[in-house]
């Protein structure tokens, strides 16, 4: 998989999204996720790309490194409700994030941008960790395919909730998010679900979502 470029592609349409007048004349109002602004989820969205650099800087963690079904299956936020801790937590820092305005923020993500263009090529898959996910890293890659589904999905969600058209992403990155997230939905499910969902409308479970 080219993972890091599909990244940066993902980044790259996030930030434009970030753009879109609906985005700011939206940036007060409800977001279509629950206890969710436009401008929090707009954060939570940056928020994907702009701690990458801080990220890599840091000293190789001494934690244990996962594999990337196993990082979900020990993630607080998958099975949180709307108000615990996790999920506060998560919508106050998308906030915090996008203190500054739409503007600011699509800048601040371009920058990263530029700066992950050049820095992600050289960098070593070593392992890298997300403080507040918990004590166990992944590999780069791994993280940057999980951070890779959040632009998605989170655009969609921010597309949505302001009126916007979805964006369009290149094949390579649509393809490698419902990979994960299709392997997620088996995890949860089990693959009589998932296979009956895709093949047979007549015995489809009532859902097959991943989270």
């Amino acid at each position: 998989m080219r993972v890091r470029e599909d990244f940066i592609a993902a980044a790259e349409v996030a930030a434009q999204l970030l753009r879109d007048p609906p985005v700011e004349s939206h940036w007060d109002r409800p977001s279509a996720l629950p206890e969710f602004s436009v401008a929090g989820l707009a954060g939570h969205l940056a928020f994907q790309v702009l701690p990458i650099p801080e990220i890599l800087a840091a000293p190789l963690p001494t934690e244990e490194t996962v594999p990337v079904l196993e990082h979900y299956a020990r993630v607080a936020w998958v099975d949180a409700a709307l108000d615990d801790e996790i999920s506060v937590r998560i919508r106050a820092g998308g906030e915090q994030v996008a203190v500054d305005g739409p503007g600011l923020l699509a800048d601040k993500v371009d920058d990263v941008i530029g700066v992950l263009r050049t820095s992600l090529a050289s960098t070593p898959n070593r392992a890298v960790r997300i403080a507040f996910w918990g004590p166990w890293s992944l590999t780069l890659d791994d993280m940057l395919l999980t951070r890779t589904m959040e632009l998605v999905v989170h655009s969609d969600d921010l597309a949505v909730s302001t009126g916007c058209p979805t964006p369009d992403f290149p094949a390579g990155v649509t393809g490698n998010v419902i990979d994960l997230l299709t392997r997620l939905s088996v995890r949860r499910h089990g693959p009589a679900a998932v296979i009956r969902a895709l093949s047979r409308a007549e015995r489809a479970p009532a859902t097959i979502t991943a989270f």
